[in-house]
């Protein structure tokens, strides 16, 4: 596979080391909390969002940079274990991004992460052989001025961009102008239209910046997506969970991996869903990451938090 191959789908963001330390509760201020393990695995947002759709068959790509340690040969092994064709820029002298995340028994998680100002991915480190040349983009926005080059082109060649946004970076609004696919942490759309409720501000962001979708995913509750014309609901699906990390990166994975099918978008949200509640029965953005027929077989149990009828709480 050459760089500027025909892939499936090309992601330009994030990726972390994350250690895990499992304790029984959230440490309350100035306490002493037994910890039971303390696991090294890898994560961040877009690269474990490829991960998953190379996972389920689809040609993937990805693009990041990475430090000078360990961390870093982590990535590339993985990257290339698994068949992703990965883009890695070096930062000389830099720690690649790290997190310590604490998992309590009930699955929710807290995130300590730091990421050097040297690990920026800059516009002119891109080619654009590497988007064009794909089915679909994905970015995080992070590295916003990277990103929003990697859209514009795709969005040039026709080729649709999906967005994982949960933070609000210096520069965004100009990333969103070529995002089709927008989909939210819950607070983003309120922040960005300064109005709470998602059944006002969904529709807000999708006429502002010209989205063919904008959704926002609700944890427990699922997502509430609006298309133009309606808004469509998915609940969560019931698992027992064991580690909520990368159930939002899965999230998006899913719903690529649907769009790339040329699924409905209720199937789409369905499997994105389905997806996502499967990660969080292991340890690890990337632990849980299911089959396409595991998938598939939880949708076909209907075990949701909610009846797909019920209106969220959405505020």
């Amino acid at each position: 596979m050459t760089r500027s191959s025909k892939i499936d789908v090309v992601g330009v963001g994030l990726n972390a080391t994350d250690t895990f330390i499992p304790v029984a509760h959230y440490p309350a201020r100035g306490s002493k909390v037994e910890f039971r393990s303390a696991q090294v695995l890898l994560g961040g947002q877009v690269a474990t969002a490829m991960i998953a759709c190379q996972h389920w068959g689809l040609r993937t790509r990805y693009v990041g940079k990475v430090g000078t340690d360990s961390a870093a040969e982590l990535h590339r092994s993985e990257f290339s274990r698994l068949g992703v064709e990965a883009h890695l820029f070096t930062a000389p002298g830099c720690p690649s991004q790290q997190a310590f995340i604490l998992v309590d028994d009930g699955g929710e998680r807290t995130v300590l992460w730091k990421r050097d100002d040297r690990l920026t991915l800059c516009p002119e480190e891109l080619q654009r052989d590497w988007i064009v040349n794909s089915r679909a983009l994905h970015v995080d926005g992070h590295d916003t001025a990277a990103a929003s080059t990697a859209a514009g082109w795709a969005r040039a060649a026709g080729v649709p961009v999906v967005a994982d946004l949960d933070e609000l970076y210096p520069g965004v609004e100009e990333l969103l102008k070529s995002v089709d696919y927008l989909i939210t942490s819950r607070d983003i759309p309120g922040r960005l239209t300064k109005e709470l409720d998602l059944r006002k501000s969904l529709p807000v962001l999708r006429e502002q910046f010209g989205s063919r979708l904008t959704a926002a995913t609700l944890g427990e509750q699922g997502v509430l997506a609006w298309d133009g014309t309606r808004f469509h609901y998915a609940p969560a699906f019931r698992v027992q969970p064991i580690d909520t990390t990368g159930a939002g990166d899965i999230f998006h994975a899913g719903f690529l991996y649907g769009l790339l099918r040329g699924w409905s978008l209720p199937r789409q949200l369905d499997f994105a869903c389905a997806a996502a509640a499967l990660n969080c029965t292991a340890l690890g953005a990337r632990g849980g990451i299911p089959s396409v027929d595991s998938v598939e077989g939880l949708i076909a149990t209907g075990a949701r938090h909610s009846r797909a009828h019920e209106t969220p709480r959405v505020t």
